[in-house]
């Protein structure tokens, strides 16, 4: 027993050094923890949804209106309370991991600006989402409050995403790797994705899982919506395709393609997923696995599009200890 508690403590000690001691490979794989806890709660969020548990704790930011913590309610079912009071709580260790990076940024010597400044997203934009889950609950999940929630743990997954880029790479100027055209395209790429996401929360909003019985629904064709939202994904993964090609016939840097052809397998099987979750009448399961995917093609195209330029490498080790004895001189 002892001797786990020292290994236990040793790791603790570790985890914090990594945090006010860091470098930027330690800041790198809190950026990807960042990354991977906001998708997490981004898939549990919908594990609260298809369970008819997104009232569970009816109140916000207490559970119960006369409690913080989740207390027998003759209305509620125990599973759907223990069940939103968990999602709840996994937002503290969205937050916890958004301020571990933060802290770790501002530690980093040298201090880089551009860091710190993404890594302020991430408390800010949890405490946002944090508030607007408040807002979500007491609009008794109003399909676009359920809608902008989801967005916010997008727009998250980005920051976190570009945190983790720039935390490889210098502060020199951007720099193209490939043609203008190819930029371009792959900037109306990330258009189309966001425009994918929105559709794709319309039709969610529209469908069935709303989270709980008295929930209201989007007052929309639910075959009308989906035909728009499949439009989009054809020329989505159209723009995919074009964009993986030109990569290929202008010879782009190696790391660029395959990133592309990560995108296009990770759509492809999106679309399967979309497909037979739509002609099975939209079981719960494949909705945890579509939103996933969802997370996985936003992240993809983020990533193609951060391949395709650079801002020159990090500094080398000596010529930073050099930087940072011209400070402290």
């Amino acid at each position: 027993m002892k001797h786990l508690f020292d290994q236990a403590r040793r790791r603790a000690v570790n985890l914090s050094q990594t945090v006010w001691s860091p470098t930027a490979t330690t800041l790198r794989r809190w950026a990807l923890a960042a990354v991977i806890a906001n998708v997490g709660i981004t898939v549990t969020g919908v594990a609260v949804r298809v369970t008819q548990s997104g009232l569970g704790c009816p109140t916000w930011p207490k559970c119960t209106p006369d409690s913080l913590l989740p207390t027998a309610h003759q209305e509620i079912s125990p599973i759907n309370m223990a069940i939103e009071f968990g999602n709840r709580l996994l937002g503290f260790v969205v937050l916890a991991v958004g301020l571990a990076c933060l802290v770790a940024a501002m530690r980093l010597l040298p201090r880089r600006r551009a860091l710190v400044r993404l890594a302020w997203l991430q408390p800010i934009g949890v405490a946002a989402q944090g508030l607007w889950g408040g807002l979500v609950v007491r609009s008794a999940l109003n399909p676009v409050t359920v809608s902008v929630h989801f967005l916010i743990s997008i727009g998250l997954i980005a920051a976190c995403l570009a945190l983790y880029a720039r935390s490889q790479e210098g502060d020199a100027a951007p720099e193209r790797l490939v043609h203008r055209d190819i930029r371009t395209l792959g900037h109306a790429l990330i258009a189309a994705v966001a425009v994918l996401l929105v559709a794709g929360v319309v039709v969610t909003g529209t469908g069935p899982h709303s989270g709980d019985e008295i929930a209201s629904r989007f007052a929309f064709d639910i075959e009308t919506v989906v035909r728009i939202h499949a439009d989009i994904v054809f020329v989505v993964v159209g723009l995919t395709f074009a964009l993986l090609f030109a990569l290929h016939v202008t010879d782009a840097p190696g790391h660029a393609r395959r990133a592309a052809l990560t995108l296009l397998v990770v759509e492809l099987a999106q679309g399967v997923i979309g497909y037979v979750q739509y002609f099975l009448a939209v079981p719960a399961v494949l909705v945890g696995m579509h939103v996933l995917g969802s997370t996985l093609v936003w992240i993809c195209t983020l990533r193609v599009v951060f391949a395709m330029r650079t801002r020159g490498p990090l500094d080398a080790p000596a010529a930073r200890q050099d930087r940072l004895d011209s400070v402290t001189a």
